[in-house]
C-alpha cells in the first residue's frame, strides 16, 4: 500500500516548501491542493465576475483545465485572495474533493515513469476531510506576523511594491475565510504533529518531520 503524507497549515507557515522537500525525500509524488482552488479563482476573475460568485466558481471547478495549474498568474496575492474565496463555497469543494482523493490513491508515475512510493498533498483540508484516513498527518503552522512578514520579503523580493500593513490585512482576512468557512474549515487533524515554524529555519523543520515521519514507518 502507498504513503499518503497530509499537510495542512495556513497561508505562508511553510508548508509548500517542506512538502516539497518531502516528496523527494520519500519519492513521493506531491499536489499542492491550494493550486486547484487557485485556478478555480483565477478562472473565474478572467471572466470578469467576482470569484465568491457560487454558480460562477462551481462551473470553474466542474470544468478545470489542468494546464492551468502551471499559469503563473495563480500564484499572485490575486490568485490566493481569490483562492479563498472559492474554497469557502462547499460545492467547488465537492467538485475538487474526487479530484484530490483520486491522485492519492493513485499517485502519477516520476518524471521517469517509476512507480512513486506514495504522495504527499498540502492544503488546508487533508488531513480532516480529503485523506483523514492518512497514517502521516503534520500541521504546519506560525504566527501571524510571522507569516506576514515571510510574505511581506517575499514579494518584494519579486519587485512587488508590498505594503506590510496590506499583507498583514490580508492575511488576516484570508485566515479568518479558512477558519469560519462551514465546510472543511482550517484546523489540525486531532492525530497531526503540529509544527510551528515561527522561529524555525527550513532544515529545522524538514529535520523534525523526517524524525516524526520515519518513527512511524518503523513501528
Amino acid at each position: 500500500m502507498s504513503l499518503i503524507i497530509a499537510l495542512d497549515g495556513p497561508a505562508a507557515a511553510g508548508k509548500g516548501t517542506l512538502a516539497r522537500r518531502l516528496a523527494g525525500h520519500y519519492r513521493l509524488a506531491y499536489l499542492d491542493t491550494g493550486a486547484l482552488y487557485r485556478a478555480v479563482g483565477v478562472a473565474v476573475m478572467r471572466q470578469g465576475i467576482d470569484p465568491a460568485q457560487e454558480s460562477a466558481a462551481v462551473a470553474a471547478a466542474e470544468s478545470l483545465s489542468p494546464s492551468l495549474l502551471n499559469d503563473p498568474e495563480i500564484r499572485t496575492e490575486a490568485g490566493g485572495q481569490a483562492a479563498s474565496k472559492v474554497a469557502a463555497i462547499p460545492a467547488v469543494r465537492a467538485a475538487l474533493l474526487d479530484w484530490q482523493r483520486r491522485f492519492a490513491a493513485q499517485p502519477p508515475a516520476a518524471t521517469d515513469g517509476q512507480a512513486m512510493a506514495g504522495a504527499i498533498l498540502d492544503g488546508r483540508d487533508i488531513g480532516t476531510v480529503v485523506c483523514p484516513d492518512a497514517p502521516i498527518k503534520l500541521f504546519i503552522t506560525a504566527s501571524m506576523e510571522a507569516r506576514a512578514q515571510r510574505r511581506f520579503k517575499e514579494l518584494q523580493e519579486k519587485g512587488a511594491g508590498a505594503i506590510y500593513a496590506r499583507v498583514l490585512q490580508d492575511m488576516q482576512e484570508r485566515d479568518a475565510r479558512d477558519q469560519e468557512r462551514a465546510v472543511a474549515p482550517l484546523t489540525a487533524a486531532p492525530d497531526a504533529l503540529v509544527i510551528d515554524t515561527s522561529a524555525m529555519t527550513a532544515d529545522e523543520v524538514f529535520d523534525q518531520a523526517i524524525t516524526y515521519i520515519d518513527r512511524i514507518l518503523a513501528a
